[in-house]
Formats: C-alpha cells, sequence, structure tokens
C-alpha cells in the first residue's frame, strides 16, 4: 500500500494536477528553433542585467565595429 506525501506550502506540484495525457518534448523542437539563449558570466550579468540593456551595449558595439575599417 503506497503512502501519499505530506503536501507543503512550498510544494508546487499537487496531486489533482494531471498529466497523464502529457507529451514530453512536444514543444522541444520549436523551442530549439525558435529560442537564442546565452549565458553570461556572473561577472558581466552584474552589469546587464536584463536582456533589454545586453542588446543595447551589443548595438551599440556593432554600430562601432562597423565604423572602423579593418
Amino acid at each position: 500500500m503506497s503512502q501519499e506525501p505530506e503536501i507543503t506550502a512550498n510544494d508546487e506540484m499537487r496531486p489533482e494536477y494531471d498529466f497523464s495525457g502529457g507529451v514530453r518534448g512536444k514543444y522541444y523542437e520549436a523551442y530549439v528553433e525558435l529560442s537564442n539563449v546565452v549565458v553570461l558570466d556572473p561577472d558581466v550579468a552584474e552589469i546587464f542585467r536584463d536582456s533589454a540593456s545586453v542588446n543595447e551595449a551589443l548595438r551599440l558595439l556593432a554600430k562601432i565595429a562597423k565604423s572602423v575599417a579593418i
């Protein structure tokens, strides 16, 4: 006889959630094709706290790089 686990306030999954009809990895391929995840090192992440600040810095760097003749 199995015993139900005790549920605490910190549990995110509840017994009433039913994933029996779920399909593992159903959206995986689409996610991989449409996402562009970049992991920042901790020291860089301290400076650039969000996507907007990273994008702004990279656009500025790209503009400077285009203006410099190699």
